[in-house]
């Protein structure tokens, strides 16, 4: 039977004349009219010239169309003209159609209301933005060919369940969409089990995944695995990997070898801190493995020019490894403040050089006056390790009770704070869980 396409009767001999025409044509501008073949053409050659065009005017290329050839198959008016228009109306400018066509260009094919719709009602159930939705599909626009019963929910469904929270699923899904579109059972699973098998609550899993979804693209197998058996290797005790990976989820997925490799040697080279030591530094600070190695020198240089020993600087550096990462300007500040207003030795510093960590116009200045106005004398840890709160029951004490450490993580459990009891079950209830104090305390670390 005779089809009717663009109002014009063909037979069978007519329609066979006309795709040898269009396949002419289209193989005289170099496109390759192959997979074309099981397609239903235009009638008439005049419109495949007018379909190229408009694609070409998109901006898209010869080699553009010949990568996704299929796209000739829609037509202008019923297919690509409403679908641009719909893209458009979600946010997507019109000056980068032409580029989403070219990530995504079975987006052509698919309709408006049946397909399109649903998938960003969706998302804005999801609580994405409605002005993140363009940018979010831009991300990652094979999302508009996804099944809503599919993948995107069990994923979603399945981060619930483990404890990230329904309302940072939107955030989640703006900052990195592409975990919607793996699957539970071999990709989202397996890497929370494995974060579990170091020591880290699901929990803290949980929240770890919230402010970084991205980890979820970290792969097992080729990078999360050989990075914490690359960590062990370079002395990275077993009990602390959970801290680490808390602390910097990121770490899980950097070239870490050669990062660990490079900053060891300079470590030892610059710094007189050998592998051991520099293992206790990545655990108090992971971080080191990314800090460029012109910054760690300031904060060095600095303590060094002040006449302090370069033994002295490698194990301030080993105590407090944030020194590494401060600016120079802040630290020269409160240096001044510590010789010229407190007058005291630089044995102090070298004590306790989470000194220069603190904020000196809000925490150091503030309780140093207020020591000096009850002649009081303490060493910088008793006045400044310690909360707003407890530095007053400091000072309306009637003695100074004796310095202790500072919080310590216990993998996979609770919190112990010196000077405290462990939190009980019960006690949890009644405050913060035991794994959100524990993940606040680390992050805060």
């Amino acid at each position: 039977m005779p089809s009717v396409t663009w109002g014009v009767v063909q037979g069978k001999k007519e329609k066979l004349v006309n795709r040898v025409i269009i396949c002419d044509y289209l193989k005289g501008l170099g496109i390759i009219p192959d997979e074309l073949e099981s397609l239903e053409l235009p009638s008439t050659v005049e419109v495949m010239k007018e379909r190229v065009e408009f694609l070409q005017r998109m901006g898209l290329t010869i080699d553009d169309i010949n990568e996704y050839p299929l796209m000739l198959g829609c037509s202008v008016r019923k297919n690509i003209i409403p679908v641009l228009g719909y893209l458009e109306k979600i946010g997507i400018s019109r000056s980068k159609l032409g580029e989403f066509v070219k990530s995504y260009p079975q987006v052509l094919h698919a309709s408006v209301v049946v397909e399109l719709q649903p998938v960003i009602k969706f998302l804005r159930g999801l609580d994405v933005d409605k002005l993140d939705i363009g940018y979010v599909l831009q991300k990652y626009p094979e999302l508009l060919g996804f099944k809503l019963e599919g993948t995107m929910s069990t994923s979603v469904a399945y981060l619930v369940s483990i404890g990230v929270s329904p309302r940072d699923i939107g955030p989640m899904v703006t900052q990195y969409p592409y975990f919607l579109g793996m699957r539970v059972g071999t990709m989202i699973k397996p890497l929370v089990d494995y974060l579990v098998s170091l020591g880290l609550p699901k929990k803290i899993v949980a929240r770890m995944l919230e402010k970084r979804p991205y980890v979820l693209g970290y792969d097992l197998q080729e990078t999360v695995k050989p990075n914490v058996d690359c960590l062990i290797s370079f002395g990275i005790r077993r009990e602390v990997l959970a801290s680490i990976v808390a602390q910097y989820p990121q770490i899980l997925g950097l070239p870490l070898k050669a990062k660990l490799s490079s900053q060891q040697y300079f470590f030892n080279l610059k710094l007189k801190i050998d592998p051991e030591r520099f293992a206790r530094v990545i655990e108090k600070m992971p971080q080191i493995v990314s800090l460029n190695q012109n910054v760690i020198m300031k904060p060095v240089q600095f303590l060094l020019e002040r006449a302090i020993p370069s033994e002295d600087v490698a194990m301030m550096v080993i105590k407090c490894p944030q020194l590494l990462a401060l600016r120079v300007p802040l630290m020269k500040n409160s240096y001044y403040f510590f010789k010229s207003e407190m007058g005291r030795p630089l044995k102090e510093l070298v004590e306790f050089p989470e000194y220069f960590t603190y904020s000196l116009e809000s925490r150091i200045k503030p309780r140093y006056e207020m020591l000096k106005s009850k002649g009081i004398r303490s060493s910088l840890n008793w006045f400044l390790n310690c909360s707003d709160k407890r530095f007053e029951e400091r000072l309306e004490g009637d003695y100074i009770e004796s310095e202790s450490l500072g919080p310590s993580f216990c993998m996979g459990g609770k919190l112990e704070l010196p000077g405290c009891e462990i939190l009980s079950d019960e006690e949890d209830e009644s405050d913060d869980d035991e794994d959100e104090v524990l993940f606040r305390r680390t992050v805060s670390l």
